[in-house]
């Protein structure tokens, strides 16, 4: 079956960092476009940032600058690397992987909070 789970969430001050990972599984993952969403309290869910099979990465405007999306295909995971986090980051942050014209996958979710 298909899986992807978010790690490295948490408890993070503001001008702090922290490396997001989801490891994926059950599917061809290098043929698949990744990225992460969040859904802060009240909000809309929204792209953060995403890396597509070839490689070519997108970030939101709030984030670009201090965000790095990667990927691993060896490993099959995907990473978020944020700094200089503000308390607007906070929110639940998921994972999603895309392949045209297929449904796509979803992470759990996994909270980061940004607060001192």
């Amino acid at each position: 079956q298909v899986q992807l789970v978010e790690s490295g969430g948490g408890l993070v001050q503001p001008g702090g960092s922290l490396r997001l990972s989801c490891a994926a599984s059950g599917f061809i993952f290098n043929i698949y476009d990744m990225g992460w969403y969040r859904q802060a309290p009240g909000k809309q869910r929204e792209l953060v940032a995403s890396i597509s099979s070839s490689d070519s990465t997108n970030y939101a405007d709030s984030v670009k600058g201090r965000s790095t999306i990667s990927r691993d295909n060896a490993r099959k995971t995907v990473y978020l690397q944020m700094n200089s986090l503000k308390p607007e980051d906070t929110a639940v942050y998921y994972c999603n992987a895309r392949y045209y014209p297929t449904n796509p996958y979803w992470g759990q979710g996994i909270q980061v909070t940004v607060s001192s």
